[in-house]
């Protein structure tokens, strides 16, 4: 283990603006004895791994996690990191927020599980209230919650169906949506996710994305659209479109606002609803309850998981009343689907978020990061920062071999994510060409522990650039 991440791990976990705050002898203390406790390596847990889990279950870092406090986490041998991930964009409240974890061990003193669908409970209701409030528009809505963020786009493409007694679905290229076949088949990315496993579902359809990098404008994209009509995707039979209003996996690329405005319309005038997959972007990332606020649009639907629930297993689907009634008793639900624990969960990380300020605190770290990421750019590896994007805190950097050509460099990413880990820090890739380096550092971070983080990027950077 590197002498920096040694050196590193003996820092104070920072204070949180929650009423709890963890000392550093007692974070120090927590730590050694959940090591004590855990007497086991990270090598050792990788044999084991690989004994028992299928290799096709990725794991970006070769560390094993025992503690994490807001924006840090020990793994199993007491070495500290700074998290910048977030667990996939899933922590924007943090690790451990206190009254996420009061709150769900207070529904663990009165049940665990009922199934709503045998014996319904309030937390679901209550939920499903506070979700429908902050949900944009002014008509009248309803929640249905379930466990995944794949879970809810099936399900939103179920409504849809039945609301519109149509086929018919539109996605577009780089967007994720998922890993079961459906959303596969929705998902515009082949590797690692498609590879291998087709064939998919039929009636779904491809239109392009706009692309600075591939010289595609909004207009191409909304032309590519109508021709989609004209050739493959006939309207009278599209029960949706579904965007991401910020590509997750395919690079935080923001989808431009006059592009969703116009895909509004056009969903208007065929009578076809509009979904926003928010799983990835929603409950403040990037500086709004959802991302499509910035543009305006209103949604008919929209799919929610992630950062809702504070690290707890939750995801929904939020639509006008109307249209989420379409389904027959019983054709909607799931065993574990808004399990109790998992909505008194979500139910304080959103007070949290209101409670705390996290929304324009998405807004002010966004500024900060692109603010930073640029000078780190311009001062340790000029042109090689192509292109520092995204809404709020929901930032990325893609990386090029030089801005002459802008040749996606995704061995130089896989570089710096590698020279950050040594140095304590976690970081994930995504984009189409595997070149860009996203940041879901959780949005209760302290400046201190942001600004560690991106001194550590700058190192982990210019050991990249030296190996070059």
């Amino acid at each position: 283990m590197s002498s920096t991440v040694k050196k590193t791990r003996r820092k104070a976990a920072p204070k949180r603006k929650a009423p709890v705050a963890e000392t550093k002898a007692v974070v120090d203390d927590i730590v050694s004895k959940a090591v004590a406790a855990a007497d086991v390596t990270n090598a050792q847990l990788i044999a084991r791994r690989d004994a028992a889990v299928p290799r096709g279950v990725a794991s970006a870092a070769p560390i094993y996690a025992k503690y994490a406090e807001n924006a840090e986490l020990w793994d199993v041998e007491g070495n500290r990191y700074i998290d910048f991930c977030g667990g996939i964009a899933v922590l924007n409240t943090g690790h451990r927020h206190p009254k996420v974890i009061e709150a769900a061990k207070a529904q663990e003193d009165q049940f665990t599980h009922t199934s709503f669908q045998v014996v319904p409970y309030e937390p679901y209701i209550a939920l499903a209230e506070r979700l429908n409030a902050l949900a944009p528009g002014d008509a009248p809505k309803k929640t249905l919650l379930v466990t995944t963020g794949a879970e809810a786009v099936e399900n939103a493409v179920k409504i849809a169906r039945a609301a519109t007694g149509r086929p018919g679905v539109i996605a577009f290229t780089g967007g994720y949506h998922g890993r079961t076949l459906l959303t596969l088949g929705m998902t515009g990315k082949i590797s690692p996710y498609k590879k291998d496993v087709g064939p998919f579902p039929a009636d779904v359809f491809r239109a392009p994305f706009p692309s600075v990098r591939d010289g595609i404008t909004v207009e191409d994209a909304i032309t590519g659209l109508k021709n989609l009509f004209l050739t493959d995707a006939q309207p009278s039979r599209v029960a949706c479109i579904i965007v991401e209003p910020v590509l997750g996996e395919g690079g935080y690329t923001p989808v431009p606002f006059e592009m969703m405005q116009q895909l509004r319309a056009i969903c208007d005038e065929h009578g076809i609803l509009l979904i926003a997959d928010e799983v990835q972007a929603g409950f403040g990332r990037t500086g709004t309850w959802f991302a499509i606020e910035h543009s305006g649009v209103v949604p008919d639907l929209i799919t929610v998981a992630k950062s809702m629930a504070g690290g707890y297993p939750l995801a929904g689907v939020i639509g006008r009343a109307d249209i989420m009634d379409a389904m027959d008793p019983g054709g909607l639900g799931g065993t574990y689907g808004g399990n109790p624990v998992a909505c008194a969960a979500a139910l304080a990380a959103i007070d949290a978020i209101e409670k705390e300020g996290l929304l324009a605190r998405s807004t002010a770290m966004g500024e900060t990061l692109k603010a930073r990421l640029a000078e780190i750019g311009a001062r340790s590896a000029p042109y090689r920062f192509w292109d520092i994007r995204g809404l709020g805190a929901m930032v990325a950097v893609e990386f090029v071999t030089d801005f002459e050509t802008a040749k996606p460099d995704a061995d130089f990413t896989k570089r710096v994510i590698a020279h950050a880990l040594k140095r304590g820090l976690l970081l994930l890739s995504c984009g189409m060409h595997g070149n860009a380096l996203r940041i879901m550092v959780p949005l209760t971070a302290s400046d201190a522990v942001v600004e560690e983080g991106l001194a550590i990027l700058e190192a982990a950077v210019q050991a990249a650039v030296a190996e070059a």
